[in-house]
């Protein structure tokens, strides 16, 4: 069972390590990676990191113009347009990347949506999910025959995944709405998704950035942020807060160290493998169980393909 896996590998790096950090010594020439959302906070950080060490991006975008603009000052980036809340924009990506037919050697599904007022899309499926969860399923398993025989899949959860497994009963939020638990229930969504695509073949892990200030708490009044206690009332971020070059590390990590070689299906934190969660303190971290239930990794992978028409 993958929580009997989930436990400490001693990668020698640890939370105040960067993505440069992790990706010393590792040449990435000839190698191609796709980061959605890889042109602000992480996955901009996470996608310099990637060029430096060699490798050519593909950065989906819903901003292309302002993906463009971000990271105009970095070469061999190829930015395409797509809308994760729209199955429709998946299609059109994937159609042009399988017509380009470039092998695909990592994946980092890095974007997504946080604590935003109730959004419906698509056939009204809650934001949350349909972003976070249904557009990156969908544009994996389109995706799934230019991944090399050795490419790795990282999916980008967050301890808020402590707040909620999956509502088997109401997955839309249709009896009543919850912002926070909307959020968490897709990064649990992300998480077993990692799961299931490893057992079914393809290398994947999931990776748990840490805290940090970026782009992602645009829905978060400033109170809000203070009394949580991220900032302070000069606007300082909270001690234990990372940069977002350490924030994009874990992801990078799990995406090329030889370490995970014949690993895979587990959740990542901190740069190493995490260890499983023996209480609620989402700054602690660690991984509950609901995350990585490959029971629970499996049924989900079902529904996900009866609604996006995917995976099968």
């Amino acid at each position: 069972m993958t929580m009997e896996q989930q436990h400490k590998i001693g990668s020698g790096f640890g939370a105040g390590s960067t993505a440069r950090d992790v990706l010393a010594g590792i040449d990435l020439t000839g190698k191609t990676a796709l980061v959605t959302g890889g042109y602000s906070g992480l996955g901009l950080a996470g996608v310099r990191a990637l060029v430096d060490a060699g490798a050519r991006v593909v950065v989906p975008a819903r901003r292309p113009e302002t993906a463009r603009e971000a990271l105009r000052d970095v070469p061999r980036v190829d930015v395409r347009e797509l809308d994760l809340g729209d199955l429709e924009s998946v299609r059109r990506l994937s159609d042009h990347l399988l017509d380009d037919g470039r092998e695909l050697d990592l994946v980092i599904t890095n974007a997504g949506i946080m604590a935003c007022p109730e959004t419906r899309v698509g056939p009204g499926w809650e934001a949350h999910f349909a972003t976070n969860h249904l557009g990156h399923f969908a544009l994996v398993n389109r995706l799934r025959p230019l991944l090399a025989e050795r490419a790795r899949v990282v999916s980008v959860t967050s301890s808020g995944h402590f707040l909620s497994g999956i509502r088997w009963d109401d997955l839309q939020f249709c009896d009543g709405y919850d912002r926070w638990l909307a959020y968490a229930q897709s990064k649990t969504a992300n998480a077993l998704f990692a799961v299931q695509l490893n057992a079914l073949g393809v290398q994947a892990f999931t990776a748990h950035p840490g805290s940090i200030l970026t782009p992602l708490q645009r829905h978060i009044p400033r109170d809000e942020q203070i009394a949580q206690g991220w900032i302070s009332e000069d606007g300082t971020q909270a001690e234990g807060f990372k940069s977002p070059e350490q924030g994009a590390a874990t992801a990078i990590w799990a995406a090329t160290s030889p370490l995970l070689d014949g690993l895979g299906g587990l959740y990542a934190q901190d740069c190493d493998i995490a260890e499983p969660a023996t209480g609620d303190d989402m700054l602690i971290g660690g991984v509950k169980p609901w995350a990585v239930d490959p029971d629970d990794a499996a049924r989900l992978w079902e529904i996900s393909a009866d609604l996006t028409g995917q995976g099968r």
